[in-house]
Order: structure tokens, then sequence, then C-alpha cells
């Protein structure tokens, strides 16, 4: 589990720091590229909360699942 966070948070920051390069570095205007930054934005939290359901889902299982097991 840890490893995985461990992972997960990497991941995320690499994503960031590429995400924000390729930004600053690609020629756009000033609207355009505020219109761009939001649409990721919106994308990258509505994939961020899709992930969270799916891990809490998957966690409520598994400790039903121990709970289960143990009982």
């Amino acid at each position: 589990m840890n490893k995985a966070f461990s992972f997960m948070a990497g991941a995320l920051c690499g994503a960031l720091i590429g995400g924000v390069t390729a930004l600053l570095l690609t020629p756009a205007s000033g609207s355009e590229l505020k219109e761009s930054v939001v649409e990721r934005w919106e994308t990258a939290k509505q994939e961020a909360t899709t992930a969270m359901e799916e891990t809490r889902i998957q966690l409520e299982n598994e400790y039903r699942q121990n709970i289960g097991d143990s009982g």
C-alpha cells in the first residue's frame, strides 16, 4: 500500500511538472492558454475523483472480505 501511494504521488508530481512545462513552452495566445489550462484542470479533477472513488470502493470491499474472513 505504501509503495503504491509513493508511486502515485511521484506520478502525479511528474505529470504536474510535465504539464506546466508544456504549457509554458507552447506558443498560444493568453485566452487560448487560459481555456486550455481550465479544461485540463477540470479533466484532471474528474479523473482524480473517479480514481479516488474506485479506490474507496476497492478498499471497502477488501475490508468487508477481511472482516468476513475473521468473523
